[in-house]
């Protein structure tokens, strides 16, 4: 198993988690969580990708992760 393979698998597993907490609790605050966990997940892909790419030089996914986060953090 490639290290890029790991982390999408714990990025699925995350998505997965966030996606199922999110659908079934009627608690906003832990829907809430299960979307952060989605996010969590999605910013994981980003970072793999960047850093396993063609081009890590190029900061681009770095940028949508960061901005992922803040508007996370801006959230609450």
């Amino acid at each position: 198993m490639t290290p890029l393979t790991g982390y999408l698998l714990l990025a699925a597993l995350l998505f997965a988690i966030g996606l199922a907490g999110a659908l079934t609790r009627r608690n906003a605050i832990l829907v809430l969580i299960g979307l952060e966990l989605k996010l969590n997940a999605a910013n994981l892909n980003l970072i793999a990708f960047w850093h396993y790419g063609p081009q890590p030089e190029a900061l681009t996914s770095l940028m949508f992760a960061i901005f992922s986060i803040a508007v996370a953090a801006a959230e609450r």
